[in-house]
């Protein structure tokens, strides 16, 4: 009798036991948690982990691992999980965000150690036609000096004209409202046939014939669609001479105040489209179609900007209409991000903004503005079907 009590005691006073322990463990558990939110939420924003450096980690994650972790909660994502791939491996997710390599990529092992290499970081989200990994855009970014220098340049109208428009009724118009919103983050960014003594696409910057021309012109399309348009002329340049910014660094941000500040004026505003001129030559971003010249487009999205897959379904879709009505003129969708990138290009400002590259250096006014017209005329297809989608 002595002995079972004696046994019943012990075992009681075990469970006592075990208890305070898992409770003690919960509350040094807790309020260690506390203090390490404390202390992450008190450090200057400097210091923070951002949302930037925690897509940076996990994209060093192989996809299928993200899909492994759904499978240990539903066993019915197995079903989505490709039949040669392996269900999750921890040790393969640990070396790969703490070594900050791919297993399944060799380009990570290398990317770092040869110069010039990360460019294929890069991604081809869409590949039009005669796209691959040593084609994409280039951004020309020369000393601010460069780009403010003085140049000769021919104006559009000593150009052959382009074909003038169809004389035809609207249809559909947006009335008053200005729904379109388009700025030039580098106005300046020119095009050699409109430079007589500049044969160097590193020096294709004019203060007056640009891209901003190309700008207007969308703006008049797009009118001529019922689309009522608004162009900033702002010049980004000055900007970054008075604020004494560097070109490479600032644009972006100097032209982002542009922007916000037309956004906060006009609230009808739905699209922000910033236009920009590649530095790729003639061969990659120039089009023929029945005999007439067109200069390639590709759409260029922020891979480290909130609103990345709300832009990146917006620049799909107007791909794949222009492929069905002008095959090949639409180079495709490029992301960039990564370390020395911005990786936003004020696409957070809206979830319908993009950065579309228009033509190249070697594109003349005529070859941009037939461009112009084709993407103003299959934009307002997307539109008015937007429009009449909402209203049902």
């Amino acid at each position: 009798m002595n002995r079972s009590f004696s046994r019943k005691k012990r075992v009681l006073l075990f469970s006592k036991h075990k208890i305070l322990v898992v409770i003690s463990a919960f509350i040094i558990s807790f309020f260690t948690m506390c203090i390490i939110v404390g202390v992450m939420t008190s450090l200057e924003p400097n210091y923070r982990v951002s949302s930037t450096t925690l897509k940076k980690w996990t994209s060093n994650v192989d996809e299928a691992h993200f899909l492994s972790l759904f499978i240990l909660e539903n066993r019915i994502f197995k079903e989505a999980l490709p039949k040669d791939e392996p269900e999750l491996e921890l040790w393969k997710i640990i070396f790969e965000v703490g070594a900050n390599i791919r297993l399944h990529e060799v380009r990570s092992l290398v990317s770092r150690e040869i110069p010039g290499f990360n460019i294929y970081d890069n991604q081809i989200l869409i590949a039009g036609e005669g796209t691959d990994y040593t084609n994409l855009t280039v951004e020309s970014n020369p000393p601010l000096d460069v780009v403010l220098e003085e140049r000769e340049a021919t104006m559009p109208e000593d150009q052959p004209n382009p074909a003038p428009p169809k004389e035809q009724p609207v249809e559909q118009t947006t009335g008053d409202k200005e729904v379109v919103f388009i700025y030039n983050t580098h106005n300046r960014e020119s095009f050699l046939p409109h430079l007589p003594d500049v044969t160097d696409p590193n020096g294709a910057f004019h203060h007056e014939v640009n891209i901003t021309k190309v700008s207007d012109q969308l703006a008049k399309d797009l009118e001529s669609q019922g689309i009522g348009t608004t162009v900033d002329h702002t010049d980004i340049g000055s900007i970054l001479v008075e604020k004494g910014w560097d070109y490479s660094a600032h644009s972006y941000k100097a032209s982002k105040d542009v922007v916000e500040a037309a956004l906060t004026t006009n609230k009808d505003l739905s699209f922000v489209f910033d236009l920009h001129r590649d530095s790729m030559r003639a061969d990659v971003t120039t089009k023929e179609i029945n005999g007439k010249k067109y200069a390639k487009l590709m759409f260029v999205i922020g891979g480290n900007n909130p609103n990345y897959e709300k832009n990146f379904a917006l620049a799909s879709e107007l791909h794949e209409l222009l492929e069905q009505k002008y095959p090949g003129i639409s180079r495709g969708v490029q992301m960039y991000d990564g370390a020395g990138r911005n990786g936003v290009y004020n696409q957070d400002v809206s979830g319908n903004a993009l950065t579309i590259e228009f033509g190249g250096v070697d594109n003349t006014m005529e070859e941009l503005y037939n461009t112009s017209d084709v993407f103003a005329e299959v934009f307002s297809e997307y539109y008015w079907d937007a429009e009449k989608v909402s209203a049902q």
